[in-house]
């Protein structure tokens, strides 16, 4: 590999990423350093993870940093069904975001596995 942007898993994380950004656009300003900060802050934490993860040497280091990925990931996942609770979108972009967070982590699954065989 000779990029993290070359994972398929962090291809998948960004556009999450991007489409976090772009929901988040909506919601009311008072959550703009509440709400909208801390979703985007874990958002973010999925990536940037994953990018620091592929250069570590050792196994270890990169299950590790794979494994702070998938947690930042279920962090996400809270918010949005919090967001989606607060009425803040509709049910639809909901079950779209919470799709594709769904394979963000199968994809991470998938990746710290075969990185444990």
């Amino acid at each position: 590999m000779a990029n993290f942007t070359d994972l398929k898993v962090w291809q998948a994380a960004h556009r999450f990423i991007l489409a976090v950004y772009q929901i988040t656009r909506k919601f009311p300003i008072d959550e703009k350093y509440a709400l909208v900060q801390q979703l985007r802050r874990a958002a973010v934490s999925v990536a940037a993870n994953i990018a620091e993860g592929s250069k570590r040497r050792s196994l270890k280091d990169k299950i590790h940093f794979y494994n702070i990925s998938d947690t930042s990931l279920e962090e996400v996942k809270y918010y949005l069904i919090l967001s989606r609770d607060l009425s803040y979108y509709s049910m639809s972009e909901y079950e779209t975001l919470i799709k594709d967070a769904e394979e963000v982590g199968r994809m991470l699954s998938g990746l710290i596995g075969s990185l444990r065989k």
